[in-house]
C-alpha cells in the first residue's frame, strides 16, 4: 500500500484474546473516562500569580488555522511534544500555563465559504469544534478556560484596540521608542520640535496639522507597490504568491502595482528587532533568517543630478538618490537603473527619444512613453523572485540623463526589472565592471564597462566583485587609485559628504508592513474617513463589528485586468459603511474603512489573551502579564516573554517578526513589562510520507495505491510514480490521528510520534511501525494487569539490588531527557526498564517499589494508561501533579565495573572489579585469567595500559 493504514481492526483483539488485554477498544474506553475526569475536575487549569507555591512556566504552541480537513498525523507532532513537557513540568511542581486557541480569520475560510455558500463564521465554528474534539482525544492537557478564537468579537475588540494604540503612536528616533502621538503634539506646540517642512505648528491649519501627524504615525496610509490579483479581486501578501507570479489559491496571475493601502512602520524598529535577537534563546538558523530579512546594510546615499532638459516634472529634474554599500565604485557607474515601481519613472520618461539614442535602448517602441508603459506591464506579471533570478537582463531607456558626481559625465537613466523597490531607494548606480547583473545589462545595451577595482592577474571572468586596488577612480578633487576597498570607501564617503553629493546611511531590506486586505473575513479596521483623511474610532465604540452581508465574495475581474481597482466586500454593506458619529465636534457623517486586517493581526498578540481571556476591561491585567511574561530578575538581560514557544520553521520570519514588532510597541507604551514575546523557541520537525503522481503529474490518493510484486505502484489500473514529501492535502498523502486512535488508542499514537526520532527532526510516517509502540504498551500493561481477570499483579516484595540500580539510572536519564525534549531517548530508556522487569518479574508481578515509579515515568508520554494503572495501584487522585520520581544517589553507584582485558590490543576477557580498584590489583587479576595467559604464550608484559574502571591492555 502507498500509505500503510494498518489492520482493519485493533491488533490482538481477536476472539481468543483475553478479556482484559490492552487493545484499541480497551484503550479508547480508558482514554474517554480519563479525559472526562480531567475536564470535570479542571485538572489542567493553571492558577494565576496569586498562587506562589510553585514556579510558573508559560508553554505555548503556535495555534492552528482550523481548516475543514481537520488534523492529520503531522499536525500533532509539536502539540504532543509540548504536552509531554507540560505534563512533566507539572509533576516537577511547576505552575504550567498551556492553552490552545484558533487563528480563525483569513482568506482560506473566506474562499471555502464562497465555494460552499456557507458563511465563514459557520464553517469556522464547525472546523474549530472538530479540532477541539481531535485534540481532546489525543489527551492534550490544555487549560480549556483560556481558549480564544481570533474571529470572536470579544477577542478582536482588543486586536482593534491595539491597532488604535499603534495608530496613535509615533517613533521617537532620539529616544528609540514609540510614544503617544499626543506627546508629539505637545512638542510641536511648545516649539521643542519643528515640523520637517520648516513651518511652525502655529502656522498650520487644522487640516495641515492632521496631515503632519499622519506622516509620523506607526500605522499610516500610503501608496505602496502591492501584489494585485484581479482574478481573486484582492491584494495578496508575498507569501500568498508563487515563484511563478501566480496566486497560491486558484493559480491566477498576480501583478505588481501601486495602490493606496494601510501600512505599519515596522522599519522604525529594524535595529531593535535585529539587535534583540541576541537576547533570545532561539535556534541560530531562525535568528539568521530574521537578520537576513531585516537586512541591515551600511552604505552611502548618493545624489545623481538629472541633467536632461526633457524631464517632465520639477521633482524629477532635481536628482535621483541611490543607496550603495560600494561607494568606492562610483567612478565605474555608467548608467542609473530604476525599479519599474519607482515613483520618478513617470516624471523621467520623456515624450520623444533624444537625438542619437541607441536603438538597442528603445525596445523597438516609437517613444519612451510607449516603451516604458509596455515594459511596466510585462514586469507587473513577474514575481520578484523571477525578476531577480532571470538570466536575461532587460531594460528600457527613459530618455533622461543624470550626472555622475564622481566623473561629471552624463549617464543614461534606465528602467530594469531586476531592480526592486523593496531595497534601498529603488534605484541603483549600475557599475558593470563590479556587478554581473549590471554587466549583463550593459553588454546587451552596448553601454560602457569601466573597472574600478583591479582584478587578480588570473581573473578570466566578467564582472569582478572581490578585493583589490582601486583603478580609474580619480578626479581633480579626490583619488582612490591604489587604495584597498575599505580605505577607498572611507575616502570617497568623506568626499561625497564634503561636496554635498551624498551622506552615510544605514538601509534595510525590511519594508513597512502592508496591512490592508480586501477580504470580508477579517478584523474591521477601526477607522472612519472624513474629507481630510482617517479618523480613529473611539475606544468606547469597540469592537467595530463585522457586518452581516449576503455576498462576501471579493469582486473579481478578468485575470489580465491590471487596471481594475479592488472592491472590498465590506464596501457593499452600505448601511454599515456610512455612519454618523459625534467625535467631539457634534454629529457628523463618516465613511468606514472597508479594508480588513491581515490574518497576521490576530496572531500577533494571542499569547497575551491566554493570560486573561475573560477580561472585558483590559486586554490583559498588568499583574498577570508581569507574573507570566515579565523578565526574570535572576537572569541578567532577560527580555521576558513566553518560556517556551513550539512551532514550525515556516513561521520563522513573518509571524515571529510581526509579533515581536507589536509587542515592542506595547512595551514602549507601558502596556507590558516584557520586551519580547517569546524568550525561547523550539521548531519541531515535519512528518513525511510517500506520495504518488499519475502520468500527468497529478497527485492521487495515497491510501488507494497498491504495490505490486514487480515493484511498481498502481492506482485504479494506472501505474503511478512514488515520491516523498511533507504530509498534507496538496500531496494527497494524509493519514488522520482519528484512524490511529480507533485502531490503537491515543497513547499508542502519542508514543509512536514521540519515539520516531528527535522532536526537532523530520521523520517518515509508517503505520506498520505504530504497532510496535502498541505492543510495548501491551507488555507494560500485561506486566501490571492480569489479562484474564483484570486484577493488579503488583506485589509488596522488595526489588533486587540490580533492579533498583536500573530503576534509578532510568529515572535519572528520563528526567534529563524530558526536560530537554528528547522524548525518543526517554522512551528507549523506559522500554529497556520494562523489558528488564518483564524478564525478572514477568511470572510473579513487579514489586510496587518499582511499578509505581515506572508508571510515573510513563505518565507524561502516555497519560491515559498511566492514570489507569495509577488508579488500579490504589491511588484515588490523578497523577497529573504527583511528584516526578527522583533518582536516589545510593543506587547510582555500582558494586563492580566491567574491565575489557586486551593483549596487544585484542580483546581476550572481561574482568569484574570494585570501582576505583588499585591499578596493581587490577593488573594481577587480569594476569590470572586463563585466556590472558594463553594469549601471552609465556611472554613477559613489556608494559600495561590501564584506563581506570574501563580497560587493561597488556603489551608484550
Amino acid at each position: 500500500m502507498g500509505i500503510d493504514t494498518g489492520p482493519s481492526r485493533s491488533p490482538a483483539a481477536g476472539e481468543d484474546s483475553p478479556p482484559h488485554r490492552y487493545t484499541g477498544a480497551l484503550a479508547a474506553n480508558i482514554e474517554r473516562r480519563w479525559q472526562d475526569r480531567w475536564e470535570k475536575e479542571s485538572i489542567f487549569s493553571a492558577p494565576d500569580q496569586h498562587d506562589r507555591g510553585s514556579e510558573k512556566f508559560f508553554l505555548l504552541d503556535m495555534f492552528p488555522y482550523p481548516s475543514g480537513a481537520g488534523l492529520h498525523v503531522g499536525h500533532p507532532l509539536g502539540y504532543i511534544g509540548s504536552d509531554v513537557l507540560g505534563r512533566y513540568l507539572r509533576m516537577k511542581q511547576r505552575n504550567v500555563l498551556h492553552a490552545m486557541g484558533y487563528d480563525a480569520f483569513g482568506l482560506p475560510a473566506e474562499q471555502h465559504a464562497v465555494q460552499t455558500r456557507r458563511h465563514p463564521r459557520t464553517t469556522t465554528a464547525a472546523n474549530i469544534a472538530r479540532y477541539r474534539a481531535q485534540m481532546r482525544r489525543l489527551g492534550l492537557a490544555h487549560d480549556s478556560r483560556r481558549s480564544i478564537t481570533t474571529s470572536d468579537p470579544d477577542y478582536y475588540r482588543w486586536t482593534q484596540w491595539i491597532f488604535l494604540k499603534i495608530f496613535n503612536s509615533w517613533y521617537d528616533s532620539d529616544l528609540q521608542r514609540a510614544r503617544p502621538i499626543g506627546d508629539l503634539v505637545a512638542e510641536f506646540q511648545a516649539g521643542t520640535r519643528q515640523p520637517p517642512d520648516g513651518r511652525s505648528w502655529t502656522d498650520l491649519d487644522q487640516v495641515d496639522r492632521r496631515r503632519l501627524l499622519d506622516g509620523f504615525r506607526l500605522a499610516y496610509v500610503s501608496d505602496a507597490p502591492v501584489n494585485w490579483c484581479p482574478g481573486l479581486g484582492t491584494v495578496l501578501a508575498n507569501e500568498e504568491v508563487t515563484a511563478e507570479g501566480r496566486s497560491e489559491r486558484g493559480n491566477h496571475p498576480v501583478f505588481r502595482r501601486r495602490l493606496r493601502q494601510w501600512m505599519m512602520r515596522i522599519t522604525a524598529y529594524a535595529d531593535r528587532l535585529a539587535d534583540d535577537l541576541d537576547r533570545l534563546d532561539w535556534p541560530e538558523p531562525i535568528k539568521l533568517m530574521q537578520r537576513n530579512w531585516i537586512g541591515r546594510s551600511e552604505g552611502v546615499r548618493i545624489r545623481f543630478p538629472v541633467s536632461h532638459e526633457a524631464a517632465r516634472t520639477t521633482a524629477a529634474t532635481a536628482a535621483v538618490d541611490v543607496f550603495t554599500t560600494r561607494p568606492d565604485t562610483l567612478f565605474g557607474a555608467t548608467l542609473l537603473v530604476l525599479a519599474p515601481e519607482h515613483p520618478l519613472v513617470e516624471g523621467l520618461t520623456v515624450d520623444a527619444w533624444p537625438d542619437g539614442t541607441d536603438r538597442r535602448w528603445t525596445n523597438g517602441a516609437p517613444t519612451p512613453t510607449r516603451a516604458i508603459a509596455s515594459y511596466l506591464t510585462r514586469t507587473s506579471q513577474k514575481s520578484e523572485l523571477d525578476r531577480q533570478t532571470s538570466a536575461l537582463k532587460t531594460g528600457v531607456f527613459t530618455g533622461s540623463w543624470a550626472t555622475n558626481p564622481g566623473t561629471g559625465q552624463p549617464i543614461p537613466i534606465f528602467v530594469a526589472d531586476y531592480v526592486l523597490m523593496g531595497y534601498g531607494t529603488g534605484a541603483i548606480m549600475a557599475v558593470p565592471g563590479q556587478d554581473q547583473r549590471d554587466w549583463d545589462l550593459a553588454s546587451a545595451l552596448g553601454l560602457p564597462i569601466v573597472r574600478t577595482v583591479d582584478p587578480p592577474s588570473d581573473w578570466h571572468g566578467e564582472a569582478y566583485a572581490g578585493e583589490g586596488a582601486a583603478i580609474g577612480s580619480a578626479n581633480d578633487q579626490v583619488s582612490l587609485n591604489g587604495l584597498g576597498v575599505a580605505d577607498a570607501k572611507t575616502v570617497i564617503t568623506d568626499w561625497l559628504v564634503a561636496s554635498r553629493s551624498g551622506e552615510p546611511e544605514v538601509q534595510y531590506k525590511l519594508r513597512d508592513w502592508l496591512f490592508s486586505r480586501q477580504h470580508y473575513w477579517g478584523e474591521p479596521i477601526p477607522i472612519v474617513w472624513d474629507e481630510d483623511g482617517p479618523v480613529p474610532v473611539p475606544e468606547t465604540d469597540l469592537p467595530v463589528l463585522l457586518p452581516e452581508i449576503d455576498d462576501y465574495t471579493p469582486r473579481s475581474y478578468d485575470a489580465g485586468d491590471i487596471d481594475a481597482l479592488p472592491e472590498p466586500p465590506l464596501s457593499r454593506a452600505k448601511d454599515w459603511v456610512t455612519v454618523t458619529l459625534d467625535l467631539g465636534e457634534g454629529p457628523r457623517t463618516y465613511r468606514r474603512e472597508t479594508n480588513t486586517m491581515p490574518q497576521w493581526a490576530g496572531s500577533c498578540w494571542y499569547y497575551l489573551r491566554y493570560l486573561d481571556p475573560d477580561n472585558s476591561h483590559r486586554f490583559v491585567e498588568p499583574s498577570l502579564e508581569r507574573y507570566w511574561l515579565g523578565p526574570n530578575p535572576r537572569q541578567p538581560n532577560d527580555p521576558g516573554g513566553v518560556d517556551l514557544y513550539v512551532g514550525g520553521v515556516e513561521h520563522a520570519v513573518l509571524h515571529l517578526l510581526y509579533a515581536r514588532f507589536w509587542h515592542k510597541v506595547l512595551f514602549d507604551l507601558g502596556q507590558v513589562t516584557s520586551q519580547e514575546p517569546f524568550r525561547r523557541l523550539f521548531n519541531q520537525g515535519y512528518v513525511q510520507a510517500h506520495a504518488y503522481t499519475d502520468p500527468r503529474g497529478a497527485y492521487v490518493p495515497a491510501e488507494e495505491v497498491t504495490e505490486h510484486a514487480d515493484g511498481t505502484f498502481r492506482w485504479r489500473d494506472t501505474e503511478v510514480s512514488r515520491t516523498y514529501g511533507k504530509m498534507g492535502k496538496s500531496l494527497r498523502n494524509v493519514v488522520t490521528p482519528d484512524r490511529m486512535c480507533d485502531l490503537y488508542g491515543a497513547d499508542t499514537f502519542r508514543l509512536y510520534e514521540m519515539s520516531a526520532g528527535p522532536l526537532d527532526a523530520s521523520r517518515p510516517w509508517s503505520t506498520r511501525d505504530v504497532i510496535g509502540s502498541h505492543r510495548f504498551l501491551q507488555r507494560l500493561w500485561r506486566l501490571h494487569i492480569n489479562e484474564h481477570t483484570g486484577d493488579i499483579r503488583v506485589t509488596d516484595a522488595a526489588p533486587d539490588p540490580d533492579t533498583m540500580r536500573r530503576l534509578h539510572a532510568t529515572i535519572l536519564g528520563v528526567d534529563a531527557d524530558l526536560q530537554a525534549l528528547r522524548t525518543n531517548t526517554a522512551i528507549a530508556k523506559i522500554i529497556e526498564l520494562n523489558n528488564h522487569l518483564t524478564k525478572i518479574y514477568g511470572s510473579t508481578g513487579p514489586p510496587r517499589a518499582v511499578a509505581e515509579p515506572l508508571v510515573l515515568l510513563l505518565a507524561p508520554l502516555c497519560p491515559h494508561q498511566a492514570e489507569e494503572l495509577w488508579a488500579r495501584l490504589g491511588h484515588a487522585s490523578s497523577l497529573a501533579r504527583e511528584p516526578f520520581p527522583t533518582a536516589d544517589p545510593r543506587w547510582l553507584t555500582k558494586d563492580t565495573v566491567d574491565y575489557l582485558v586486551q593483549v596487544n590490543g585484542k580483546l581476550r576477557a572481561h574482568l569484574s572489579m570494585p570501582p576505583n580498584s588499585d591499578a596493581d590489583v587490577v593488573h594481577s587479576a587480569a594476569l590470572a585469567i586463563d585466556n590472558v595467559n594463553a594469549a601471552l604464550e609465556g611472554r613477559q608484559p613489556r608494559r600495561v595500559i590501564h584506563v581506570p574502571d574501563r580497560l587493561i591492555n597488556i603489551v608484550t
